[in-house]
């Protein structure tokens, strides 16, 4: 396969996966070992709903915070530096990117996830239900039999 980030296997719905960019997997491996205490305080949490979220997980040419794949949804810990404006353009490209991948990107302050950890991850968990099931079961829609 040539250059570029190409296209990997296909999620368990069938969508197809971006590659991670070259040396993703290596730098998520360092941010899951220099995790912020928010991000920290944020993982023990969404760990204690059982949520099946990955954390530093590289999609494409970046790292995020935390991933849910099969609700496409992400959750970035955001500190100050994300009010500063460069911050905000590389923030609106990147969730621009992973909206066209198919994610949905939910930003949280730092300052929240810190302080309030376990109600900033039932925030996560109902966006997650939220979102639509890539396997639908085969009764969905149908209406139950008294």
């Amino acid at each position: 396969m040539g250059k570029g980030w190409g296209w990997g296997d296909s999620m368990s719905d069938g969508t197809p996966r971006p590659r991670h960019a070259a040396g993703a997997v290596k730098r998520a491996r360092r941010l899951r070992n220099d995790m912020t205490a928010s991000e920290r305080a944020l993982w023990k949490a969404l760990r204690a709903l059982d949520l099946h979220i990955r954390r530093q997980a590289p999609i494409g040419p970046y790292v995020v915070d935390f991933a849910h794949h099969s609700a496409r949804l992400i959750v970035e810990v955001d500190s100050g530096w994300h009010d500063n404006p460069e911050a905000q353009l590389r923030d609106a490209t990147r969730d621009a990117w992973l909206a066209e991948q198919g994610y949905r990107v939910m930003r949280v302050r730092d300052g929240e996830a810190f302080g309030n950890p376990y109600l900033v991850a039932e925030r996560v968990a109902a966006e997650i239900q939220r979102s639509p099931h890539p396997n639908p079961s085969p009764s969905r829609g149908r209406a139950s039999l008294p």
